[in-house]
């Protein structure tokens, strides 16, 4: 997933616990850190954050998780972002990027003069082709098997998003300025303005892939061949590169070295404790975007929804986003002197099943889909904050958004409205299969909803193994073949159609199911490349009926959301998406 600005694509979350880490040090965040001269009275707020932070690289494989996001969008700038409202806002302080032409499509990155990290290095077009080279997968020349397993060749970049819209371009062109970017994509491509965000720091991730300089990076990435899986060739300094961007950002300590958390946004990180908390303060080096009115942040690691409302009624914490059930939003509103703000998150819980083991067989997966129980799921969860909530009934449209209805009446899910467990015994034919069922165990929603998927699942036969695991475990888990089903959430951007791909398809960082189906895989490659909505619609549609007749997994149900922050904080609004409560952060401010 990337999350950056504008994030293309998808990111986990257990809702109410993600494998998140954080951690204490006293030293200094990213050669820059901010606050108030000796003269001013210093502002702060302490935010409290589902789970631990992990990773400085939310855009790797590894560090694709909710509060690693959370994080890159406090520390990270970029072309754009979204609002509450789901527009596309574009950050021209940062810099700009233009429409060349359209046929073929051409469009032009350019850094504004004076934008820098935080260690005063400029951000110019190295970081830029360091991004490209992550996001476009153009170097790879992997063959894999049904597993998803490299069998030939090297995956260089181990990057969570979608790589199938910025694969259409050739190596970009840099500008004479030394600080613009040109691509040209191959074919129209739908997603073309949130495609491309800002990485890493490129000179950073050059010395640590073990080249001399920056340039030297920008000399690799423009010479090197594209990656032919039909011929695939040993590349050791691109390796090299791409092994320290996939893990040497994955920490839950501050790290000794200022350039391994460099920021270009707001806030610079100044001090983590371990599986506790993380403190920010303002980047002194950003004047090129709002200046934010908080000079510190300290975010506070409390995965359980009642300690996150007690944190608040003590005033220990400032702000809780904690997931959303009856008894939390009675026990905040029972609470003087704060602002509570609910609605629907772009987050959906659901189960996946996977394509292999015990769930091989696609009359196992569908007879296993036959005895999940959404209704009472929906009773004992959302529905108790929501009397209207209803059962989501499409992998990849929002109930209520445009497309939704029409793939409900053709996708398949009205087979499994209601549990069946005489058709799941049927589909069985006497088999009793062993499934171990993945999930946070930290999440009371995800808690309840595994016990009654379980509870009914063992009437059909089914012998259910309990897999679940705490908040800092359950992530690093997802994919890596130790269990047969898994409940989760998606947190979607709510822009765009490439984290359709990202989750669904054949070699997605994201596809943890192993769900590789080639006529789906052709709809996805027809989807990004089409600008009509109504034809993307249709394609949509078309790969939620295939999800459904193989046996994908269920989804349950969209999630409620709930913030509740001091009346002392003013400027939060209420946001659905990636980010939540952090998507204005600079306007926020204290009441005097």
């Amino acid at each position: 997933m990337r999350f950056n600005r504008i994030p293309q694509a998808v990111s986990t979350a257990a809702i109410a616990a993600l494998a998140l880490t954080a951690c204490a040090s006293t030293e200094g965040g990213g050669g820059s850190t901010g606050g108030s001269s000796p003269d001013q009275q210093s502002s702060s707020v302490s935010v409290a954050e589902v789970g631990s932070f992990t990773s400085f690289n939310a855009n790797s494989a590894t560090g694709n998780a909710s509060i690693n996001g959370k994080i890159s969008y406090l520390t990270h700038w970029g072309f754009n972002y979204i609002d509450n409202e789901l527009n596309i806002v574009r950050n021209e302080e940062f810099g700009t990027y233009k429409v060349l032409s359209k046929d073929p499509l051409k469009v032009k990155y350019t850094i504004n003069e004076g934008v820098t990290w935080s260690d005063g290095t400029p951000i110019d077009a190295g970081d830029l082709m360091l991004a490209w080279a992550v996001e476009s997968g153009y170097f790879n020349d992997a063959t894999t098997n049904k597993k998803d397993k490299v069998v030939s060749g090297t995956k260089y970049f181990a990057y969570a998003g979608s790589t199938t819209g910025l694969g259409l371009t050739d190596v970009p062109r840099i500008g004479d300025d030394g600080r613009s970017i040109t691509m040209t994509y191959s074919k129209p491509y739908a997603d073309w303005e949130i495609a491309f965000s800002m990485d890493q720091p490129a000179h950073v991730v050059a010395k640590g892939g073990g080249l001399d300089s920056e340039e030297a990076l920008v000399d690799l990435i423009t010479s090197a061949p594209e990656g032919d899986p039909d011929n695939p060739r040993k590349r050791p300094k691109l390796k090299a590169v791409a092994d320290f961007w996939n893990t040497a950002f994955d920490t839950t300590s501050l790290p000794k070295d200022p350039s391994m958390y460099l920021s270009s946004g707001p806030y610079v990180v100044e001090s983590m404790v371990a599986d506790r908390s993380m403190t920010l303060v303002k980047n002194e080096k950003f004047d090129f975007g709002p200046e934010p009115k908080i000079d510190e942040i300290t975010i506070r690691y409390i995965t359980n929804a009642n300690a996150q409302v007690q944190a608040l009624k003590n005033g220990e914490v400032d702000v809780v986003a904690p997931q959303a059930t009856a008894d939390t939003v009675s026990s905040l509103q029972k609470i003087n002197g704060i602002n509570i703000r609910q609605g629907q998150e772009l987050t959906f819980k659901h189960v996946d099943l996977n394509y292999s083991g015990v769930f091989a067989d696609e009359d196992v997966r569908k007879a296993f889909m036959h005895t999940v129980p959404r209704e009472q799921i929906l009773k004992a969860t959302v529905k108790r904050i929501n009397p209207d909530s209803e059962p989501r009934d499409s992998q990849l449209f929002v109930p209520g958004t445009e497309g939704y209805k029409a793939a409900v009446k053709v996708n398949g899910s009205a087979k499994y409205q209601d549990v069946d467990i005489a058709k799941a015994k049927e589909l069985l034919d006497g088999r009793t299969p062993k499934v171990k069922i993945h999930y946070s165990n930290e999440s009371p929603n995800t808690v309840d909803t595994y016990t009654l998927i379980a509870e009914s699942a063992e009437k059909a036969g089914f012998r259910i193994v309990d897999g679940g695991l705490p908040s800092n475990k359950w992530s690093a888990a997802l994919g890596n073949g130790t269990y047969d089903a898994t409940i989760f959430a998606w947190v979607s951007p709510g822009v765009g159609v490439t984290g359709v791909p990202q989750l669904y398809g054949c070699n997605s960082s994201s596809n943890f199911s192993g769900f590789c189906n080639k006529k789906a895989e052709k709809l996805m490659d027809q989807l990004i490349l089409t600008t009509d909505p109504q034809r993307q619609q249709e394609l949509m549609v078309k790969i939620d009926t295939i999800l459904f007749e193989t046996g994908y997994g269920l989804p349950l149900f969209q999630s409620a959301g709930v913030t509740a922050a001091s009346e002392r904080v003013k400027g939060m609004e209420y946001n659905p998406g990636l980010y939540g409560v952090w998507w204005n952060v600079w306007e926020w401010s204290l009441a005097k």
